[in-house]
């Protein structure tokens, strides 16, 4: 089997800078909608504050998102990104392919599930 080859930090990096662009623009939109609510008839008022809810709950979503984006991009000024942050051991390029944000080698990422982190 051949081994993938590696994705220089930069790649992910720049990938990540997209990302966090483009959530920042959808919560200043998901803010832009929820301030925009003006209706004065019940039913669609109803209606609206459902709508709300689906869109807060996309926006708190999106807002943990950027926290991790940023914590990641700091260990990559700081030249930890791709160390495990409990262990210290190499986060393996498959993990951080599919979660670049991830600061958890898949042990201590588990073991932080099972203790309710």
């Amino acid at each position: 089997m051949t081994a993938m080859p590696k994705v220089p930090v930069a790649q992910r990096k720049a990938a990540m800078e997209a990302r966090l662009a483009d959530l920042k623009a959808r919560l200043e939109a998901i803010e832009a909608e929820l301030d925009s609510h003006d209706e004065q008839d019940w039913e669609e008022l109803a209606i609206e504050r459902e709508g709300d809810e689906v869109l807060e709950a996309t926006g708190l979503s999106g807002l943990a998102e950027i926290r991790m984006i940023e914590a990641a991009l700091a260990r990559i000024g700081a030249g930890d990104y791709g160390a495990c942050a409990r262990c210290g051991d190499d986060i393996a390029e498959a993990r951080l392919d599919v979660l670049p944000w991830t600061p958890f080698c898949p042990a201590c990422a588990g073991a932080g599930a099972r203790q309710g982190r």
